[in-house]
């Protein structure tokens, strides 16, 4: 058993207010349809995902798949909201 935790009345020193930076649950992408692929990654990069899912308790393939997701969809959308991309049609 662990000891029972006693709290004080401490300053707390400098506080900094974090940001909320989590998806709204109709935005975390849990209804999309996913694809199998075959992916060879580096050594390095699985061994870092795998140490951070763990200190997370998740699993590492799902931040991965995260962070593509979040890297695709900054990509996509255009870079001034007034300009919509198009593609080229040809003229025959």
């Amino acid at each position: 058993m662990s000891a029972k935790i006693r709290y004080t009345d401490e300053p707390l020193g400098k506080l900094k207010v974090v940001p909320n930076f989590l998806p709204a649950p109709e935005d975390s992408g849990f209804g999309e349809e996913g694809v199998k692929v075959t992916l060879a990654l580096s050594k390095r990069s699985v061994e870092f995902f795998k140490r951070e899912a763990a200190k997370h308790n998740t699993q590492y393939q799902r931040m991965i798949r995260r962070l593509l997701d979040a890297y695709a969809e900054h990509h996509e959308q255009p870079q001034d909201p007034h300009v919509r991309r198009t593609r080229r049609q040809r003229v025959a």
